[in-house]
């Protein structure tokens, strides 16, 4: 599952990999869904064009720009399978890394597995602009204290969910923007869902949707998932 919002550049390279890398599995079924967000772009355009090639290429389209956190909740309770990957448009953690995803959480009985930047820095091959790296280290800090998740990269866009468990999650996430990551994953906490920290491979690619307001607002967002637990929202 891949949210989009202006993403008619990079969606071609993305999709001919995935599907490059699918034809060389034995997963049946299998979908790809593409959704949507509000693009003012040639987005829906070019996922319809796959579509009409590749029968296993779904598009769903949002009610205008909702934000990330929306239209990663949308695709994740449309999705139809046993498991469901989440993936960023640029494909920066490479899609051969769903093997560890799926190896790691058959191995440790996980219903979730988070694709982690700082498990292991060294398969970091492209580093974010240092400004960005830092302030991703000090939201994580922050996260951690203000959650209790021992979780060291709540922020990458490559995380793998059981069916079952994507439904109990997404179901109850209120958040719409960039934080949902979070919100996820303390709900599957609350809700004695298990939940790994796996290492992947991963790239800086440049084309960032998240702006200084965003990064923000994802600080003052920690402060809403903690108040939604005291009030019980998530159960």
């Amino acid at each position: 599952m891949i949210p989009a919002y202006n993403e008619e550049k990079r969606l071609p390279a993305t999709l001919d990999e995935i599907l490059a890398y699918l034809r060389e599995k034995p997963f049946s079924p299998v979908e790809v869904i593409v959704v949507d967000d509000g693009s003012c772009d040639r987005t829906a355009e070019v996922v319809e064009g796959y579509r009409l090639s590749h029968p296993l290429v779904r598009l769903l389209k949002n009610p205008g720009n909702r934000g990330k956190g929306y239209a990663v909740r949308c695709g994740m309770l449309e999705a139809l399978n046993e498991w469901v990957l989440f993936s960023d448009a640029d494909l920066s953690a490479p899609i051969g890394e769903l093997d560890k995803l799926i190896s790691a959480a058959e191995e440790r009985n996980a219903a979730v597995a988070v694709g982690s930047r700082a498990v292991d820095r060294s398969l970091v091959a492209v580093h974010q602009p240092l400004l960005r790296e830092w302030s991703g280290r000090c939201f994580n800090w922050v996260m951690r204290l203000v959650t209790g998740l021992p979780f060291r990269d709540t922020q990458c866009g490559f995380k793998l969910y059981r069916a079952e468990a994507a439904r109990a999650i997404f179901s109850r996430q209120r958040l719409e923007g960039f934080s949902f990551d979070v919100e996820d994953l303390v709900i599957a906490k609350i809700r004695g869902i298990p939940a790994i920290e796996v290492p992947v491979r991963w790239s800086n690619v440049e084309g960032t949707k998240v702006g200084a307001m965003q990064g923000v607002q994802s600080f003052l967002d920690l402060i809403k998932i903690r108040w939604y637990t005291l009030l019980g929202r998530y159960r």
